[in-house]
């Protein structure tokens, strides 16, 4: 049975979720499942805008004949060709043959590469070209690498709207509402919101700050993205978070320890630190980087202002899941950080000059204290040592 959600009087969210995903791109855990956002516009003109993954294809097309009421579909915008917002586009235009599809070039090629589609029906805009409906009018904004080279947002100025295809967007099955505003956002999304941005969008923050330049000049009253609930209210909060995360900015003031530990040392060591800094009154948290899934490491090291790299020394190099986890950190484009490091080797400790080697690399890091070489376990002249280091983190936290 179809589910039709009101967003406006003329404005219908046609999506779904799914909540038996494991794994999102088969790479990110989504314990909350996701959603895949659509919305259908009944106006003078009928507009659908975007499809959805196969997974809730069933419940999409129902919902969309639902909506039209028997009404034509006049118009398909596609603002982004990855499948999981594309996958149904070949049944869709199958259904409603006489739908114009409006997309960037970009998008159209990759329609005919995707899909055994000719092309037929497909009106390419550009940036400033403007979708008149009726009542509605569309333009165009160009969002290209974000975070695909297609993807494009369009803007209603007669409500305020922005499509905003991935942008602003998060992990987490929708239930119920679809509004921000009717959900506990802070509590429920805003994690996975921030493990959605850096680990799918947050490589490209350069693009961002072109997207959130432009977005600056319109008068948006209301997003609604292709993951997530649709923000109707405290839009200033929302694009206050992706003005500092694709600033690479700290969000906030904190100290993480990342550390891989193998027979359980190096993790004393991690925990003799993290104490030293908490005992002076500064905000720490732990996390072993074996145990913890890599998106929620990324997320946080992204999330906070000073980090601290505790590893042993493993078969001459790091401990791997620190190694994969200063790699990803890197890919990502990880910089305007404070960082420390403490290594752990019984014959040949070398993991704190090779971490060093791979942070070098990245930009703006600034390194706090001296590094700490644990030879097996901590002894009293380590833990002096992890001692010092722990109230340098702690006073510069501090402000001190």
């Amino acid at each position: 049975m179809h589910n039709i959600i009101p967003i406006t009087e003329d404005l219908f969210y046609v999506g779904g979720s799914d909540r038996r995903l494991s794994l999102f791109e088969n790479v990110y855990p989504v314990p909350r499942g996701v959603s895949y956002n659509s919305y259908l516009l009944l106006d003078e003109k009928t507009v659908l805008f975007d499809t959805v993954d196969p997974a809730v294809s069933d419940l999409y097309l129902e919902n969309v004949a639902a909506a039209l009421g028997g009404r034509q579909l006049d118009y398909l915008v596609v603002h982004h060709m990855e499948p999981d917002h594309s996958a149904t586009f070949l049944r869709l235009v199958k259904s409603y043959p006489h739908a114009t599809v409006v997309t960037s070039a970009k998008a159209a090629q990759m329609m005919r590469n995707f899909f055994p589609f000719d092309g037929a029906n497909v009106r390419t805009v550009k940036e400033g070209d403007i979708l008149s409906t009726g009542k509605h009018n569309f333009i165009f904004l160009a969002a290209p690498m974000v975070h695909w080279p297609e993807v494009m947002l369009s803007f209603d100025r007669a409500t305020g709207t922005l499509f905003s295809a991935d942008a602003f967007g998060t992990f987490g099955a929708l239930g119920g509402s679809v509004f921000a505003d009717e959900v506990k956002f802070r509590e429920e999304f805003l994690p996975d919101a921030r493990r959605y941005y850096f680990n799918i969008v947050g490589k490209y923050g350069v693009q961002v700050q072109n997207v959130l330049k432009k977005a600056a000049g319109l008068d948006i009253k209301m997003i609604c993205p292709l993951h997530g609930p649709v923000w109707r209210k405290d839009l200033g909060e929302l694009i206050g978070w992706y003005d500092t995360w694709s600033k690479y900015e700290p969000e906030e003031k904190g100290a993480v320890v990342f550390y891989g530990t193998v027979h359980g040392h190096t993790g004393n060591a991690a925990d003799i630190l993290a104490a030293a800094i908490a005992r002076r009154g500064a905000f720490v948290k732990e996390y072993d980087v074996a145990q913890t899934e890599l998106s929620v490491l990324v997320a946080e090291a992204f999330r906070y202002s000073h980090l601290v790299f505790v590893s042993a020394t493993y078969n001459n190099g790091i401990f791997f899941p620190m190694e994969q986890l200063l790699h990803d950190l890197g890919e990502h484009n990880l910089r305007n950080r404070k960082y420390a490091l403490v290594e752990n080797g019984s014959w040949s400790p070398q993991a704190g000059t090779l971490m060093q080697d791979l942070i070098s690399e990245w930009g703006n890091m600034m390194r706090l204290g001296e590094k700490v070489t644990v030879l097996s376990s901590v002894k009293e002249e380590q833990a002096a040592e992890l001692e010092v280091l722990g109230a340098q983190i702690a006073s510069d936290l501090l402000g001190k």
